[in-house]
């Protein structure tokens, strides 16, 4: 297997760069189902944090192909959801997941992020997450520097709340309209429920795929400028066990940073 073209830390974070997305998503993948391997294998059930966006299509289905590991032994969770979408609405973040992930892999539990009175689904799903420590996320960061949808006016470092109510910036609204989710701005939702910045970074291990070329100003501002919520994926720095797997698209020219 082709090693990546450039490995670096930018404080504590890892840092690959590989060159293509279909490279990244396989060592990512890869590397996600040793850690779950070894997780299961000192423990009896693993809790894992799932994004949903096309930058994640080569790394699930890369970890979904991996074998000796036991799902049954794991819970499932998703980081966001838009709020007003029908229920079986193929854009919500749930379905794409159940398709990428959970219907080929079938863990024993998973938590799916509901229809309903947002308060409400807030509070439920805050819950179950608080049961026990999370122990893997496996998230992207978006064309405005977004962990989750935590876009850069509502992003919080301190954030007492487990999941909240967010207002999308525009500019992750028409992310989602260039991955090919929404045919055009009007139709994607305004608002969303998303699980805050303290409660990713609460896990233990983060992995964290960003490929393309419309993430290349997003990868600069994570890797250069200050820890700052106007890019919150900066905060990734800190994380004492946190991997990003980029391209050459989205990364750039190899001697940057």
């Amino acid at each position: 297997m082709s090693l990546p073209l450039l490995n670096r830390r930018c404080e504590n974070l890892s840092v690959q760069v590989f060159a293509d997305r279909r490279q990244m998503g396989r060592h990512a993948g890869e590397a996600a189902a040793a850690c779950l391997r070894n997780r299961l294998s000192a423990q009896d059930n693993v809790r894992i944090i799932f994004a949903a966006a096309p930058s994640q299509n080569e790394f699930l289905a890369t970890l979904a192909a991996a074998g000796d590991i036991d799902w049954s032994r794991v819970t499932a969770f998703h980081m966001d959801e838009y709020i007003g979408l029908p229920a079986d609405s193929p854009q919500r973040f749930s379905h794409y997941l159940k398709r990428h992930l959970f219907d080929i892999v079938r863990p024993g539990q998973v938590h799916l992020i509901p229809t309903g009175d947002a308060g409400r689904v807030c509070r439920e799903y805050a819950a179950l997450i608080s049961r026990a420590p999370v122990d893997m996320v496996c998230l992207g960061v978006g064309e405005n520097g977004h962990l989750a949808f935590n876009d850069p006016p509502v992003a919080d470092f301190h954030d007492p709340a487990i999941m909240k109510v967010v207002a999308l910036d525009p500019v992750c609204r028409q992310q989602q309209v260039n991955d090919g989710c929404f045919g055009e701005i009007n139709a994607v939702p305004t608002h969303a429920l998303t699980l805050t910045i303290p409660t990713l970074m609460a896990a233990s291990r983060l992995f964290c795929m960003v490929p393309g070329s419309s993430k290349r100003a997003a990868v600069r501002a994570m890797l250069a400028l200050p820890v700052t919520t106007a890019c919150p994926a900066t905060v990734l720095r800190t994380h004492p066990a946190c991997s990003l797997f980029t391209d050459v698209d989205a990364y750039g020219e190899l001697t940057h940073g």
